[in-house]
């Protein structure tokens, strides 16, 4: 499905909407990626997770956005051995590496509070993003807001960059058994929708669960 990060073309108040919204009756929409820009948010947090791990081999710098960027889409849990491993080809020394990969569970609870503290401050909601949701509502279509971020990462994000009206729900992190791109979970997000006689628009996840009701909810 059209992602809301290209919405400057197809989204904008001032073009039309990409789909006939009528055969549609809810908007199910990534947030990571897709309405904000949150890499920079990433990085930081990132950065000073690694020089905790080990100020001698780490800077505030060591990883950049472009970096990053190849390792973000799958959950903080793979995120992070994601950069342990990366960590791991690169560090500068074979005890730094092996330190790194040995503390998984120091990374993984030092990143989130490292999150948790500059959530949003380095992130960017994308141009025309606020007009296309917008138009979903205007539409009728009843948003909900998928994610892999925890719950309260995300709804901190969603109101501070002035997202949080547009969404009835905002479902991720502990409500779901498995990640967003499983289409178990994209099918769970619809049951979570209630009855409806219309499917559900997909925006910006990579499987689209436009099921109609009753199967899926």
């Amino acid at each position: 499905m059209t992602s809301l990060k290209h919405s400057a073309l197809v989204f904008h108040a001032r073009t039309p909407l990409p789909v006939n919204l009528s055969q549609y009756d809810a908007a199910i929409v990534d947030l990571d990626g897709t309405m904000v820009d949150t890499v920079g948010d990433f990085v930081l947090a990132l950065n000073r997770m690694l020089v905790e791990l080990s100020p001698r081999d780490f800077s505030g710098n060591t990883l950049d956005n472009a970096t990053v960027s190849r390792m973000v889409g799958q959950g903080s849990e793979h995120l992070i051995k994601a950069v342990l491993n990366h960590v791991q080809v690169h560090a500068k020394s074979a005890q730094s590496a092996i330190d790194s990969i040995a503390s998984y569970d120091f990374a993984y609870a030092r990143y989130q509070a490292h999150y948790a503290a500059i959530n949003g401050q380095r992130s960017a909601v994308y141009p025309g993003v606020t007009e296309g949701l917008r138009g979903l509502q205007q539409a009728g279509l009843k948003l909900v807001c998928l994610t892999y971020k925890p719950l309260a990462f995300a709804r901190s994000l969603l109101k501070m960059k002035g997202l949080d009206g547009f969404f009835s729900e905002v479902y991720g992190g502990v409500y779901f058994e498995r990640t967003t791109p499983e289409p178990w979970s994209l099918l769970q997000h619809c049951e979570f929708l209630g009855p409806r006689a219309a499917p559900a628009l997909l925006i910006g996840a990579p499987i689209n669960c436009s099921t109609p009701a009753p199967d899926a909810g």
